[in-house]
């Protein structure tokens, strides 16, 4: 291609580019002059006149503009009909090149003339497209073949031709920033160019047909995800000359065809996606070029789709074919945190904290396609969306109009993926112009998981490293590894963490399976888990020490210090009430799952409404677990008593003296996404809890029935970051096992706390994270109440040291058992002893315990003989004796301590159960220890194997 051509062809795409750009931006000015009437006609005639340009542009210039044409052909779906309706003359319908140029390459390619090769060549051309043509012929053999022959001098014209078109990118990008086609077109000069050369494409087509295992004929015995298409054999190839198979077929185009074949079209269109779908998650190699000239369907029944043209393939890395998965199913299952894990994964980022946006952009990818009647109002919708999900990145970044069109909200577009999105979009526009719907999510959900099938059955017999590699500190954390190493292989662990001490010592910190379903991570010692109710003792915790510092009073009327409160009659609840579940409020918001599941991340207005709702009961009179109203209590009632923000009074009280700084939360902050365990639900547990009695124990919207549907709603609910980022002091603790652990541990001694845990990597609070959340609202601060000093949140001055019950590798369990320790190197003795807050006590009253549980002087402020005291589950031995104090959340997971024993544990799961997981991991270790197992984990586990217990009572209070 000489030089005149060249700029001859760059002139003219410029040209049209630059008529067409000003066309519209004129009518968009004279719209605004026009009645509403006449504005959809003003559209529709520059569409028409407009797609006339591209279309006698692309014919005269052919090359790789055809390319573009068969693409937007196909993006019925977004493209106004005037260019589809024109543009599908490029699909197979280009004017042919001359016989006699394709002779000669033929004969040139091969070494042989063409009576050697064909006893038969039709002249006329079956199709021609950008890069070559194909004609029908007959083998000296007498097989019967297609053969494809590439335009001559095609590779210069699509090389100048994506140098023009990257030109054209680039000015785009600057007259729009709003659109930039960098990524795209990047991939496309990288890809392009292998389909130039036919070797490659007959070595694609090979290898999809073997993936795909395409014959011939029909097989009953399919295998799983068994893809129901044709491709044609390659018979031999050269660089520039393909022969293969010949397929008697119909093009997708030809409607009155597949009308008399009686094909179809819903099921066609569908098993051409599922075969997109195997060839990207199963085999992580596709064809890049799904446009309706690629296809045909064959003429005999069952009419099996036909794939033709391999030459633009893409191959997927074994880690970024797992994240495609990933993020499908995320967005399929409304999973923010695997969504943004997935991202990561696949190396694309992002310059702002957007990720309901990320995940609103996803789901809209995989959106299932509409017929091409409805895609203008469909666009519209997505239109209008775009609009807002702008208008909250220009709050977000305070931008000016002009500033907030420029801004690219994406920092790193991984090349490899665009592609994908190309094929997405393709197979959308497919099935918009076959005027059928296509669910994405249901047929491309088994492909997805097909490709994370290891990390559903995740067990150690699949997962060498299924305990994750920490030292382990003692022989009953060794038996316990064994335990969790049978739940893995029995299905009934997806994720774990275990922590306990003992006599203010870490005697197990383990870690156990993967992050989530989704996601093959393992699970670390820092991981973050959503514990559920067990946040409940953390803010039962917060409401003491603000007792325990002289801000607040037990039996203060919550009305005079949360004036808001004291509507509708409940000017005579107290403080003790709520910690002791004896309020009345036990169904109070209990319908707000049903109303807006997500009305509950609304801090604000969660506060107001519990402050305005009325009583069930008269307070005191009546002891029933309040699972919701619970948390807006507490925090409405700290909030008002310290004149603080729940989660900055949480930080300063509990997190920094206890030093775990990053893996203890009320409502994560950005930037920790990356640590969290996704939730997902144990059916087997789930089916047994439906066939449970209702409990008199538990308010009316909170019993087994109830709790059955709330566990199949409450991971889509707790995934989403909305719902982990928003403070829920009743269900919406993030921590790690050992964060709890050392806080129960804590509480166990009195509030004194633990030497430092250096055992396992990363060290406990070493995360150098402090959370800020600017989205919420500082509560205003009373003029009449002090400020609190953050020296309050230290506590006194330095007590006595404890004497360490750790004494030659043997720890003594206060019975004069004893049970063996592994010496560890990183232990604390080593460390240094400057800053180890081993003076720091968390409460000054030496009568802590009694108030936690409810008893002593405290016992005429809890309802009598009742399971909980302020603010506590309380735990008995099995022979009655009161032993402890905890609370527990649905889905297993778990806090207490043993005064006694000084013993505290904590469990947290990420697969849904309701307390027989939980039940053997505390009855083993107890049982090891010769501590007396607590009545509810004694109960659990006598009942029967895990295959037939009995749940009547699940563990969730």
């Amino acid at each position: 291609m000489g030089w005149g051509n060249i700029y001859k062809r760059r002139v003219k795409v410029f040209t049209v580019a630059l008529i067409i750009y000003f066309d519209y931006k004129a009518l968009q000015q004279r719209e605004k002059w026009a009645n509403k009437s006449k504005k959809a006609s003003l559209w529709e005639k520059a569409h028409e006149r407009n797609a006339k340009r591209v279309l006698n542009l692309i014919v005269e210039l052919e090359g790789l503009w055809v390319k573009l044409g068969q693409y937007l052909s196909t993006r019925a779906d977004v493209l106004p009909e005037a260019y589809t309706c024109l543009l599908k003359q490029l699909q197979d319908s280009l004017p042919p090149r001359s016989l006699k140029e394709v002779c000669q390459t033929i004969e040139k390619e091969f070494g042989k003339t063409m009576d050697d090769l064909f006893l038969d060549f039709v002249k006329v051309p079956l199709a021609t497209a950008s890069i070559a043509q194909v004609h029908r012929a007959t083998l000296s053999d007498g097989q019967d073949v297609v053969v494809k022959v590439q335009h001559d001098g095609i590779k210069a014209v699509i090389l100048e031709d994506l140098k023009n078109a990257k030109s054209i990118v680039d000015w785009i990008a600057w007259a729009e920033p709003q659109y930039n086609f960098h990524p795209m077109i990047d991939e496309w000069c990288k890809e392009a160019p292998k389909e130039l050369d036919f070797n490659h494409e007959a070595e694609n087509t090979r290898k999809v047909s073997r993936n795909l295992r395409c014959n011939k004929r029909c097989d009953d015995s399919k295998p799983a995800n068994h893809v129901d298409v044709l491709i044609p054999e390659v018979i031999q190839s050269t660089e520039k000359v393909l022969i293969l198979e010949y397929m008697d077929g119909v093009h997708l185009n030809d409607a009155e065809s597949l009308r008399a074949l009686g094909i179809d079209k819903q099921k066609l269109v569908e098993e051409i996606t599922r075969a997109y779908a195997h060839q990207i998650y199963v085999d992580g190699f596709f064809n890049g070029d799904p446009h309706p000239g690629n296809f045909l369907v064959s003429k005999e029944p069952p009419h099996r789709p036909i794939l033709l043209d391999f030459g633009l393939t893409k191959l997927l890395s074994s880690s970024l074919k797992q994240a495609l998965a990933k993020m499908f199913l995320a967005a399929a299952e409304g999973d923010h945190v695997a969504l943004l894990s997935a991202f990561a994964e696949m190396g694309l980022k992002f310059r702002l904290d957007v990720p309901e946006q990320a995940m609103e952009v996803t789901s809209v990818f995989f959106r299932s396609s509409t017929p091409a009647n409805e895609a203008l109002e469909s666009m519209k919708m997505l239109s209008e969306q775009r609009s807002k999900n702008l208008k909250v990145i220009q709050e977000k970044m305070k931008l000016n109009e002009k500033e907030v069109k420029r801004f690219n909200p994406v920092d790193a577009f991984p090349s490899d993926i665009v592609i994908f999105g190309r094929v997405l979009n393709l197979l959308r526009g497919l099935s918009a112009t076959m005027n059928v719907r296509i669910v994405y999510i249901d047929i491309m959900r088994p492909f997805a998981e097909s490709v994370l099938q290891c990390n559903l059955n995740r067990g150690p017999a699949l997962n060498p490293r299924w305990i994750y590699d920490t030292p382990v500190h003692s022989d009953v954390e060794a038996k316990l590894r064994q335990l969790l190493v049978e739940l893995g292989n029995a299905e009934k662990i997806l994720g774990i963490q275990v922590c306990a001490y003992k006599d203010g010592e870490v005697i197990i910190d383990t870690a156990a399976g993967v992050l989530g379903k989704y996601d093959p991570r393992p699970v670390q010692p820092d991981s973050l888990f959503s514990v559920f109710s067990v946040t409940k003792g953390i803010s039962a915790g917060l409401v003491h020490w603000l007792v325990d510092n002289g801000k607040l009073k037990l039996d203060d009327n919550i009305a005079n210090i949360w004036p808001e409160f004291g509507s509708n009659g409940k000017d005579q609840i107290k403080v003790h009430h709520v910690l002791n579940h004896t309020s009345g409020l036990h169904n109070a918001m209990g319908g707000i799952s049903q109303e807006d599941p997500f009305l509950m991340t609304d801090w604000n207005e969660c506060l107001k409404r519990i402050a305005m709702t009325a009583a069930e009961t008269a307070p005191g009179h009546e002891q029933l677990y309040h699972y919701l109203s619970f948390g807006w209590l507490c925090g409405g009632i700290i909030e008002r008593a310290s004149g603080r923000r729940f989660q900055e009074l949480l930080e300063e009280v509990f997190v920094r003296p206890l030093k775990i700084d990053g893996e203890l939360y009320v409502g994560i902050p950005p930037g920790v996404e990356s640590r969290l365990a996704t939730l997902t639900v144990d059916m087997d547990d789930l089916t047994k809890l439906s066939n449970v009695s209702n409990r008199s124990d538990l308010p009316s919207t909170f019993q087994p029935q109830q709790m059955a549907q709330l566990a199949t709603t409450l991971p889509v609910i707790f995934n989403s970051l909305y719902a982990r980022r928003a403070i829920i002091p009743a269900a919406n603790g993030h921590c790690s096992a050992r964060a709890l652990a050392r806080y129960y541990a804590a509480l166990a001694e009195g509030g004194k706390v633990p030497p430092p845990h250096y055992a396992s990597m990363p060290t406990l609070g070493s995360h150098p994270h402090i959370p800020k959340f600017p989205s919420q609202q500082t509560v205003k601060k009373q003029k009449s109440r002090k400020k609190t000093a953050a020296s309050d949140a230290d506590g006194p001055g330095p007590t006595q040291n404890s004497n360490s019950s750790i004494e030659n590798g043997c720890g003594h369990d206060g019975k004069g058992n004893v049970y063996l320790r592994i010496p560890d190197n990183n232990s604390y003795n080593g460390g240094d002893t400057s800053s180890d807050n081993r003076n720091i006590k968390l409460f000054h009253n030496q009568r802590v315990h009694d108030a936690f549980m409810g008893v002593g002087e405290y016992e005429n402020l809890t309802y009598p003989n009742g399971q909980f005291g302020l603010g506590f589950k309380r735990s008995y031995s099995t022979n009655g004796e009161l032993v402890g104090f905890g609370h527990s959340g649905m889905g297993g997971s778990t806090g207490f301590c043993n005064i006694k024993h000084k013993f505290a544990i904590a469990v947290t799961l990420n697969k849904l159960s309701f307390g027989s997981v939980t039940a053997k991991i505390i009855h083993l270790i107890c049982s090891e220890l010769n501590i007396p197992v607590p009545q509810e984990i004694s109960r659990l586990v006598e009942t029967g194997s895990s295959d037939q217990l009995e749940i009547g009572k699940p563990l969730i209070n």
